[in-house]
C-alpha cells in the first residue's frame, strides 16, 4: 500500500489546490492508508439506521471493499477511501466532500445528486458511475470516467470564496471516452491533457476551461458554451470549430 502512494504522488503533477491540501501530509500514513472500520461494521451501521443516513464523517475507510451497498445520503465529509472498492455501490445524496479517494474504484457507481467538493480522487476508477447533477468540483486527475454521466453535474470554479485558491473541477490527464457531459456546468474546468473521444459535451459551460492538450476528436460539442475556453494544442477534428474559444489557431487537426 505504501508503494501505492509513492508511485501515485510520483506520477502526477497535481494541480496547485491538490498540492495545498496535500501539503504536510503523510499519505502513507496508517491514517491514510488503514481502516478503523470492517465491510461488516458498515453494514450492521446501515441495518441499525433503519433506512437513515450514515454518519461517517472523517472515517478511515482506506482499503475496504463496500461494492454493492446502499450508502444513499451518507455522510463522509473528509473519509479516508483511498484504495477503496465501491463498484455498483449506491451513494445518491451523499455528502463527499473533502473525501480522500485516491486510487479508489467507484466503477458502476451511483453518485446523482452527490456532492464532492474538495474530493481528491487521483487516479480513482468511475467507470460508468452516474455523477447527474452532482457537484463535483473535485481534483479527478488521472481518473478513469470512461462512459460516466455527469449530465447537469455542478463543476465551476468556486469564485465566491477563493481562501484556499481556485476550486473547479480537474480532468488533468483524465480518461473521458463517451463520458456524457451533456448541460454541466464546466466554467473554468481543467481539462489539460484528458482523453476526450466520443465524449458529449452538448450544452455544457465550458468558460474559460482550460482544454490545452485535451484529444476532442469524435467529442459532441454542439451548443457548447466556450467564451476563453483554451484549446492551446488540443486535437479537434478536421471542420469542428468551438465560437468564443482562444488559440484556435494552435489546434491539431489529425
Amino acid at each position: 500500500m505504501r508503494r501505492f502512494f509513492i508511485l501515485l504522488l510520483v506520477g502526477f503533477a497535481l494541480p496547485a489546490e491538490a498540492q495545498d491540501m496535500m501539503r504536510g501530509l503523510d499519505l502513507t500514513s496508517p491514517a491514510m492508508t488503514q481502516a478503523e472500520m470492517s465491510r461488516a461494521d458498515i453494514v450492521a451501521e446501515i441495518k441499525a439506521a433503519h433506512g437513515k443516513p450514515l454518519d461517517l464523517t472523517g472515517k478511515r475507510l482506506s482499503g475496504l471493499d463496500l461494492s454493492g451497498l446502499d450508502l444513499s445520503g451518507a455522510v463522509l465529509r473528509a473519509a479516508r477511501l483511498n484504495h477503496a472498492k465501491l463498484v455498483h455501490a449506491k451513494l445518491d445524496g451523499a455528502n463527499l466532500d473533502q473525501v480522500w479517494a485516491l486510487g479508489a474504484d467507484f466503477s458502476g457507481a451511483s453518485l446523482v445528486g452527490a456532492s464532492l467538493f474538495q474530493a481528491q480522487l487521483v487516479k480513482a476508477r468511475f467507470a460508468g458511475a452516474n455523477f447527474s447533477h452532482a457537484r463535483i468540483a473535485a481534483n479527478f486527475t488521472g481518473a478513469d470516467l470512461e462512459g460516466a454521466i455527469l449530465r447537469g453535474a455542478e463543476g465551476a470554479a468556486d469564485e465566491k470564496n477563493q481562501s484556499m485558491g481556485l476550486m473547479r473541477a480537474s480532468f488533468q490527464s483524465a480518461n473521458l471516452a463517451h463520458a456524457d457531459f451533456t448541460g454541466a456546468d464546466l466554467a473554468r474546468a481543467d481539462f489539460s491533457f484528458a482523453k476526450c473521444g466520443g465524449a458529449d459535451f452538448q450544452g455544457a459551460n465550458l468558460r474559460e476551461a482550460d482544454a490545452s492538450g485535451a484529444d476532442l476528436r469524435g467529442a459532441k460539442l454542439d451548443g457548447v458554451k466556450a467564451p476563453g475556453l483554451d484549446l492551446d494544442s488540443a486535437r479537434l477534428d478536421p471542420g469542428v470549430s468551438i465560437a468564443g474559444a482562444e488559440h484556435a489557431d494552435r489546434v491539431q487537426r489529425n
